[in-house]
């Protein structure tokens, strides 16, 4: 009789272990269960791509609990505390209108965060729409959809956002409009780019025998496919988009102020730089460390959904 060896190591019980390491699944169900905890496996090997992960997460939580965690009402001012250095009063300092930086930085995660994930939602589902058809049906819509994208491309999203923004108007909800209108291109070229070698395989030749139109071949069966590439762009776009959108509010046409908004705090605090260097500084780092965490998180998930790493 032998002693049954047991792995200590492992992160989950044995049974539920043996049931995601099974060699053959018995059901779709274990089967995508399977392939999720793998990549999440992948994901938490790389440590740089979990850091990203573990910042974004408290940024996140940081946004979500910006009304327990702040210690100072965000539009309070109080012009005989104005400037001054972090303590234990203030703890990142404050403004030149004697506001608090620590609490005006909690709510600005908010309105960071919610340009960017805002700004994503639009411009995926635009950008795979528009690469897929061009890709897929070929021929004059190709043409045109591309020369559309090459325009778009041909200049920089930071410019390109500022002309559309100032057509618009200042603001949070005209700044994600110029910022979507900038940021689609890449998408829909990277998804036309997996639609060209998708389009040629004998699945989707099958399915065209089959009497299946372009629309329910796009949307089914080619949107699906692409879908892991798109979300690695678009993780890897978020830090774009964060600094674009500080770069309106910077130049104030984006958030206006009193908002909190990170680019808006940077703006007001670089007159100070010489002598009061944390008010331009302590927004600074926090679009660093945001746009930083979205980028190697991007990276990570494209290592993890590369098909190429099995």
């Amino acid at each position: 009789m032998t002693d049954k060896i047991i792995d200590n190591s492992a992160p989950l019980p044995t049974t539920i272990g043996e049931w995601l390491r099974a060699p053959v699944p018995t059901s779709p169900f274990q089967a995508r269960t399977q392939q999720l905890w793998l990549k999440w496996w992948r994901l938490r090997s790389n440590a740089s791509a979990l850091f990203g992960l573990c910042v974004i997460l408290a940024i996140l939580a940081v946004a979500i609990f910006a009304p327990l965690l702040a210690t100072h009402d965000i539009f309070e001012q109080n012009l005989a505390q104005r400037l001054m250095r972090p303590s234990a009063i203030h703890w990142l300092g404050t403004d030149e209108l004697g506001r608090d930086i620590y609490s005006r930085l909690l709510f600005g995660a908010r309105i960071t965060l919610y340009i960017a994930c805002l700004t994503a939602i639009i411009v995926a589902p635009i950008g795979l729409l528009i690469g897929t058809s061009a890709g897929y049906i070929g021929g004059w819509v190709d043409i045109v959809l591309m020369r559309i994208v090459d325009i778009f491309l041909a200049f920089p999203s930071l410019i390109l956002a500022l002309a559309f923004v100032a057509a618009l108007g200042p603001g949070i909800q005209n700044a994600i409009i110029a910022i979507s209108l900038a940021s689609w291109p890449p998408i829909a070229r990277l998804a036309r780019a997996e639609t060209l070698t998708i389009r040629k395989s004998d699945y989707i030749s099958a399915i065209r025998l089959q009497g299946a139109s372009p629309l329910r071949i796009i949307l089914g069966h080619i949107v699906p496919m692409c879908m892991s590439s798109v979300v690695v762009r678009v993780t890897l776009n978020m830090a774009a988009i964060i600094l674009t959108a500080a770069g309106l509010g910077f130049l104030g046409l984006g958030a206006q102020p009193p908002s909190p908004e990170w680019g808006t705090m940077l703006s007001s605090g670089r007159e100070f730089m010489l002598t009061n260097w944390w008010i331009a500084a302590i927004p600074g780092c926090a679009i660093l460390l945001t746009s930083l965490a979205f980028n190697l998180l991007g990276d990570g998930l494209r290592d993890v959904l590369d098909p190429r790493n099995g």
